[in-house]
């Protein structure tokens, strides 16, 4: 089994849930973080699982083959690389990187090391997005259309109490970078790649430096339209996903945090009936519910990666994509214009998008 080091107590908690529902699949080795006990915690909870501080001892054990980084957005791409160079795969939570320009850093240290860089995006992984998944690979889908996505959620004082949340030296960015970047993978999985994007962001519900509203229209490769509506002042934590097909309407629950993991609605619109998509969820369905969900159904395909058997895996340049997205979105919003993918690497956007204050400030 491979031997896993998760680096962050904090999301790593959930982490270790994800790993502790595939029993034979992963070693849990141990959890690192400056906070003792919330590390204990962590720990306790795998057999033998130990305990540090010490995130170099970590890299340069030779008895650890991944590492699981749980850590600020900041520290991303530093530890990524050290751990890549040393030899170690690297599972990474989102944001993969604060530039795209570190994130093409991290993605060539992986290709270079002949190691696995996998983003975090365990949304992917959901009964409603293998229902989805399924009737695509039947051909039962069509054409897409256009898609809409709402990423309504409550963030307040005590959320941004954490001292390097807010920030864009420390976080990296806002609302578009961390909470709504889920959903905008979910485009790049199923409609996309994103082509264009005229982007809006405003800070109009907390005191902090980085945005918590935004309005987006994006333009895909297949020529899907696509509209994303983001804001942390919503009543209550809420996601909600449309994809319009030509042959059916796919829409999620409400479920903030995974919005695959339930049942969707499927409607058919003619030529397709009704009773066929039905249908073929029915006989889809031992199949999708012997499939596990969130970080658990991440971690199988990861697993089953490094088992050398085929997986449904998030791959490093998809990790890229979704970072050159979030480049874009602030380009558009600060130029008041259209931006096009994949953008020029010489783009001064691409090695840092923190806002710049004004000369002589």
């Amino acid at each position: 089994m491979p031997r896993v080091a998760i680096l962050g107590a904090g999301i790593g908690a959930q982490h270790m849930d994800g790993y502790r529902a595939l029993p034979g699949r992963w070693h849990l080795a141990v959890v690192c973080d400056l906070d003792a006990d919330k590390a204990e915690a962590v720990a306790t909870q795998a057999p033998g699982c130990g305990v540090t501080s010490d995130l170099d001892e970590i890299v340069a054990d030779p008895e650890i083959d991944v590492i699981d980084i749980c850590l600020p957005p900041h520290l991303h791409a530093p530890v990524a690389i050290a751990a890549l160079e040393a030899g170690k795969h690297v599972i990474c939570e989102k944001p993969l990187a604060g530039s795209v320009h570190d994130a093409d850093r991290m993605a060539a240290a992986a290709r270079d090391a002949g190691r696995m860089l996998v983003p975090v995006f365990q949304y992917r992984y959901g009964r409603g997005l293998y229902q989805l998944g399924e009737l695509q690979r039947r051909g039962l889908t069509g054409r897409p259309l256009v898609a809409t996505l709402e990423t309504h959620w409550n963030r307040g004082a005590d959320y941004y109490a954490v001292p390097w949340r807010g920030r864009w030296r420390s976080e990296g960015g806002g609302a578009v970078l961390g909470h709504a970047i889920h959903a905008h993978d979910l485009i790049a999985r199923f409609v996309g790649p994103v082509t264009e994007v005229t982007a809006m962001v405003d800070t109009r519900v907390n005191p902090i430096e980085t945005e918590d509203c935004a309005a987006l229209a994006m333009r895909c490769e297949s020529g899907v339209l696509v509209t994303s509506s983001v804001t942390l002042g919503g009543a209550r934590d809420t996601s909600r996903l449309r994809f319009v097909f030509e042959r059916l309407t796919a829409e999620s629950g409400r479920n903030p945090y995974a919005p695959g993991a339930d049942d969707w609605a499927f409607e058919a619109r003619a030529p397709l009936d009704q009773s066929t998509l039905d249908g073929a969820l029915a006989e889809a369905g031992a199949a999708i519910d012997a499939r596990p969900v969130g970080y658990a159904g991440q971690f199988a395909a990861i697993a089953d990666h490094l088992d050398g058997r085929l997986a449904d895996m998030v791959s490093a340049g998809e990790g890229v994509r979704s970072i050159e997205f979030v480049a874009a979105v602030y380009k558009s919003a600060r130029a008041g214009q259209t931006v096009r993918l994949p953008l020029d690497r010489a783009d001064p956007i691409c090695r840092d998008w923190t806002p710049q204050p004004p000369k002589g400030d």
